[in-house]
């Protein structure tokens, strides 16, 4: 198993992600953008999950290139990113943000079947690999905190460039191995798997959980500006989150043989409502903010390893590429866009304390919907 090779692709997504996600919102708005205009262009990058997964994941499945596939797109989004410096206002930002997003967004969850592919029956090793994106995001929002809070917010397309450059070269090492075929669910289309009760409510229940962090992504960042943090502390709380990220997915092979990925879910989900009550109310204590950011680890972390588990047992041969660009789709794409969209007008019309409650609330209906239907009479 090319261990490194798959490990290096994911670091550099993820650091590429780290400079985006964090800072993106703060670079706009030196630039100008107000808190609407912000959510609109941060849902863009969102949206596109909605359409590129799927158009280039029944792409990879009709052609079985699916490494091919993730070599183009990851040229073609660095490629496309360079219009950011040379587009201005709202609409010419849009445009660029759509066109580089449309490729960028459709990489990742190919890579997820390549490197499956490659664990074959290890799948308990995906966290180990996995990891590494959350290795490559505390480096990328570290080294960014402090050159934004030195050099200003000019420095962040800069750094988002060279990281998608890297994420382009890794891809160029990685080998593939061919998809081995589970014949028992040859036969099965995606559609009627969708149409499965467990498998509706394990994808909706994933759309609420990523609604939910839709002000998180769009303004956690602006918040912590406005209420008197420097760059270099901001980067800090976001690097603290994904360090027990880390050493969460170092376990959760342990976790989920112990557990089962239907508690792993139930447990992020409530966890979540825990994290956004905190950094609504809290703001000012540091401390609390500590605490909250350490649940990362469940919300999005132990959350999405849960989940891709869950998505490899419910999509398998034929349909892996189509399965994992569906969840992205769904789950980070729609749900996503919508937090973003819903956080920007929320910020503008109720304030950032009654935003992040409404986050609270959307992930307790996710919770809800997991707990009445996600397999409750089976663990995987």
């Amino acid at each position: 198993m090319p261990y490194w090779r798959l490990s290096s692709f994911y670091l550099f997504y993820f650091a590429s992600l780290g400079a985006l996600l964090p800072f993106w919102g703060v670079y706009l708005q030196d630039q100008g953008f107000t808190a609407l205009a912000i959510g609109q262009l941060m849902a863009i990058l969102q949206a596109t999950k909605i359409v590129a997964p799927n158009v280039w994941g029944w792409l990879a499945d009709r052609t079985g290139r699916t490494l091919m596939i993730i070599r183009l797109a990851s040229l073609l989004t660095w490629l496309a990113f360079l219009g950011i410096f040379a587009v201005r206002g709202f609409w010419g930002m849009a445009l660029v943000m759509i066109i580089f997003s449309f490729f960028w967004n459709a990489s990742l969850p190919q890579m997820e079947v390549v490197t499956i592919n490659h664990l074959g029956a290890r799948m308990r090793r995906y966290a180990g690999i996995r990891l590494w994106g959350s290795v490559g995001f505390i480096l990328a929002v570290m080294v960014l905190g402090v050159l934004v809070e030195r050099q200003g917010s000019g420095v962040v397309p800069l750094m988002a460039l060279a990281l998608q450059v890297g994420i382009w070269i890794t891809s160029l090492l990685v080998v593939e191995r061919p998809v081995e075929a589970r014949p028992a669910v040859e036969g099965i289309s995606i559609l009627s798997l969708v149409r499965r009760p467990e498998v509706a409510a394990f994808l909706l229940c994933g759309f609420f959980m990523q609604v939910s962090h839709g002000v998180y992504y769009a303004f956690y960042s602006i918040y912590l500006t406005e209420a008197g943090y420097a760059s270099g502390t901001i980067g800090a709380f976001w690097a603290w989150g994904v360090v027990v990220e880390v050493l969460v997915f170092a376990i959760m092979h342990h976790l989920l043989e112990r557990f089962g990925a239907r508690r792993v879910l139930l447990t992020s989900l409530g966890l979540a409502v825990v994290r956004w009550l905190l950094i609504g109310t809290f703001v000012g204590e540091p401390v609390i903010l500590v605490l909250a950011q350490a649940l990362h680890a469940a919300t999005f972390g132990a959350f999405h390893a849960g989940a891709i588990h869950l998505t490899h047992h419910y999509f398998t041969g034929r349909l892996q590429g189509r399965g994992q660009a569906l969840f992205g789709s769904l789950v980070y794409g729609a749900g996503g866009a919508v937090g973003s969209l819903a956080s920007g007008i929320l910020w503008t019309g109720a304030g950032p304390q009654a935003t992040f409650v409404a986050s609270s609330l959307v992930a307790a209906l996710g919770f809800t919907i997991a707990w009445l239907w996600v397999d409750r009479e089976r663990r995987f």
